[in-house]
């Protein structure tokens, strides 16, 4: 890389990360103001049903809770500049320490799903673009299954197929690829494919469409007359040339990943931060749904930023946007 497109790449990356700023100060604000509507009272949640008044407002008043909704905040920001994410209300643990457990679960669920999805939808999507029927009407049929069919849904009816049936692979459950990579590869086959099919069929139609409209080019039929093999055609030239289109839908399959794997996580029993999310907001822990939220935001940043990079590889002119 030249250092000319080194530095157009790093001004990129600059300009991203600071327009990124804003986004974290108006997610944390929305979802700190969003909490406060959770019905109940936090303190007495937390300190159970047997304790006293006077247990229940030293806790309100040791966390907080007693202080306008404003101060609350700015006690947070200012604990999050600090680098500290604060803790649990129910365990008094570190919300960071929590997080940081639990985020390679996340991404192992996420990218797994966002791979699956990519490299099969290109697939069916070039081989129906070279008009085998088979596939095609494979596609056309995935796609209406794909939008009428919930993926914990399709959760259940995997757990009923392959685990309680054939008992091919854990119905529950995760397993550390430390202790077991086997172990880890089985317990994410069913979330994974249960989390990625909807990727799957619309990855199909962008690159079928996306690959028609390249081949049906002038570009593509001066290939063919200068004698181009049609291998070449297809892989080298048809397919790049939609790269851009299929990152980006990567890109948002991620992004909804993200919060499909709230629901599959849960189903599936797997410790991650979506399952982590539903119990921190069962037991109106704050600290712990504040976490989350600054986390899945920082994924979506980095997952767009990483977006970005791609397409100024891609094309160099986006570097100059």
């Amino acid at each position: 890389m030249s250092t000319k497109r080194r530095r157009g790449m790093g001004r990129l990356v600059l300009r991203r990360l600071l327009s990124s700023v804003p986004l974290l100060f108006i997610v944390s604000m929305i979802v700190f103001v969003l909490e406060s509507f959770i019905p109940g009272d936090v303190a007495r949640g937390v300190a159970g049903v047997n304790a006293t008044p006077a247990q229940i407002a030293m806790l309100r008043r040791e966390a907080g809770l007693d202080q306008p909704l404003w101060v609350q905040y700015v006690h947070w920001l200012a604990h999050v500049l600090h680098g500290s994410l604060g803790s649990s209300l129910v365990d008094h643990s570190s919300v960071a320490g929590a997080l940081a457990s639990r985020l390679p679960v996340t991404l192992s669920l996420v990218i797994g799903a966002t791979l699956v999805a990519t490299v099969a939808g290109m697939v069916l999507g070039v081989l129906s673009s070279r008009g085998n029927r088979l596939v095609v009407r494979l596609v056309d049929v995935l796609s209406i299954g794909g939008l009428a069919v919930p993926s914990f849904w399709l959760a259940l009816i995997l757990i009923s197929l392959f685990a309680v049936k054939l008992r091919l692979l854990p119905a529950t459950g995760y397993i550390r690829f430390g202790d077991s990579p086997s172990g880890w590869a089985q317990s994410l086959v069913l979330p994974v494919v249960a989390l990625s099919m909807n990727g799957v069929t619309a990855i199909a139609k962008l690159t079928r469409e996306a690959m028609l409209d390249v081949l049906d080019s002038e570009f593509v039929r001066n290939l063919r007359a200068n004698g181009i093999p049609e291998r070449s055609v297809v892989y080298r030239h048809a397919l790049r040339s939609s790269a851009m289109r299929i990152t980006t839908m990567s890109a948002l399959l991620f992004i909804g990943a993200l919060g499909g794997s709230v629901v599959i996580e849960n189903v599936f029993g797997i410790p991650g931060l979506g399952s982590l999310a539903v119990a921190a907001t069962t037991a109106k822990d704050y600290p712990v749904i504040q976490g989350v939220a600054i986390y899945f935001t920082l994924l979506v940043i980095v997952v767009n930023l990483l977006t970005d990079v791609t397409y100024g590889w891609i094309n160099p002119r986006v570097r100059t946007q």
